[in-house]
This record gives structure tokens, C-alpha cells and sequence, in this order.
């Protein structure tokens, strides 16, 4: 069977709102070997721990389809520019990915990263959305950053076009939710999924980071889900009537 760097989710009675998932899976493809034990693939740093049951249970749950990497990002980081450094991590939040080293990127380039963004710019056009999350996760604690504080459990990213997120920052804040605006991370620095098939497009788009602790188990992740669904929805409904 040939391996694919992505897959989608259908969902019935869509409400206009799609989800995107470029660090759900851990996943090596045979014949690539990174040179790290198989605890590295438990960490932050191979996938987006939680991320991928948030999505599913959006799409069949609550009406949310999906698009999710079916790669690990230690082989190659769907979320980064084509001809950006870290697109093949040599090193990943202090640990040494040494396998990486001379890698073969072009072939990876044309085997992963153009079909997966191939891919899902069809999908956004046949879907053509109103509204686009963008599903992330991130650690409480950054092992090369030992004691810096990370306390908010979602961050709301974005680059230009804030539109969706501003609404988002203040529902999700009006729920009691530690909101983090452009925090843990700076869609000005890190958007490029959502720079290349939102922004590029004029589409309106919530990046969405959530603390991974809170999404480890299947409890956390159905809370979560539901939780971004409903304000999904608020927020398209805040944005139609702009």
C-alpha cells in the first residue's frame, strides 16, 4: 500500500467550518530512519500530542471536517515553508535528530510535503469555507527551557488577518479559558500553513494551540473539541455579521 502524508475526515451536516491538522501523527514511513529512540516519537517534539483527537471527534461530532498529516514532523515539518532550514529538524527542542543529518529533502519535499499542501488546497477549494481552524498543541514546559512558564490552555495565532482570532480570544476568554493572544508562539513568525491556504486567499482562520496536558486523554479531548466547535460557531456568526 502506498503511504500517504495526509487524511481526511468527511463530516455531515457542515456548518461552513473545516479543521486542519499538520502534527497529528508520529508516524515514520519505512525507509527513513532518524536515528532516535522510539520515546523520542512519544514526545512534543514527533507530533502535536492530543491534537489529532481533538479534530476527529470535531469532524465526527460536531459537523467539523478534517485534514490531518499523516507524517511525523521530526521527518518533515508540514508547517514551515518549503524552503526554510527547519523543515528537516537536524535538532528539536534540544535533542539531536542525527539521522536528519544530509538528508534527502527534495525527495522528501516531493514525497510528503507538496502532496499533503497539494492536497489540501483542493480540499479548500471544494469545500470552500467560511472559517478555518487550524488545530495545534504545545508543551506546559520546554525541555531546552527548563521553569519558563507557559500558563494559558489556548493560544489564538495569527499573522495580517486577525479577524476570526480576535473574536476567538474574547469568547474563549469569556468562558474562563487562559487565553493566550499570539501566545505560546507568533503567527507572525510561525503561520505557514495558514499564511499559504487562508491568508493568501483572504479566508478567515483561527490558529489554535492548546496545552497539551489538557487534551492528553480522551476526556480532555471531547471537552475541548466541543468547546472549539461552539466558538467556532460564534465566531463565523460574529463574522457574518461584521
Amino acid at each position: 500500500m502506498t503511504e500517504t502524508s495526509y487524511r481526511q475526515i468527511p463530516a455531515f451536516d457542515t456548518h461552513g467550518i473545516v479543521s486542519v491538522c499538520d502534527h497529528a501523527s508520529n508516524h515514520v514511513p519505512d525507509g527513513i530512519e532518524l536515528g532516535v529512540g522510539s520515546e523520542v516519537l512519544e514526545k512534543h517534539i514527533a507530533r502535536d500530542i492530543g491534537a489529532a483527537g481533538v479534530v476527529e471527534r470535531m469532524a465526527r461530532r460536531h459537523g467539523i471536517p478534517a485534514h490531518l498529516g499523516e507524517v511525523s514532523r521530526l521527518v518533515i515539518d508540514l508547517h514551515r515553508e518549503e524552503e526554510v532550514d527547519g523543515l528537516i529538524p537536524t535538532t528539536s527542542d534540544g535533542i539531536l535528530i542525527p539521522g536528519n543529518i544530509g538528508a534527502d529533502r527534495e525527495g522528501r519535499i516531493e514525497k510528503y510535503y507538496r502532496p499533503y499542501h497539494d492536497a489540501l488546497a483542493a480540499w479548500l477549494d471544494e469545500q470552500d469555507p467560511q472559517l478555518i481552524l487550524s488545530i495545534h498543541s504545545f508543551t506546559p514546559e520546554l525541555e531546552s527551557k527548563p521553569g519558563e512558564e507557559r500558563p494559558w490552555e489556548i493560544g489564538l495565532l495569527y499573522n495580517e488577518d486577525d479577524r476570526a482570532a480576535q473574536h476567538a480570544i474574547r469568547l474563549f476568554g469569556e468562558l474562563g479559558v487562559t487565553v493566550g493572544d499570539n501566545e505560546p508562539y507568533s503567527g507572525k513568525l510561525l503561520n505557514a500553513t495558514m499564511n499559504r491556504h487562508a491568508e493568501a486567499h483572504g479566508r478567515p482562520y483561527c490558529a489554535i494551540e492548546i496545552r497539551n496536558d489538557l487534551i492528553a486523554n480522551e476526556a480532555g479531548q471531547a471537552r475541548y473539541a466541543a468547546m472549539i466547535a461552539d466558538v467556532a460557531g460564534r465566531v463565523l456568526s460574529a463574522l457574518a455579521s461584521n
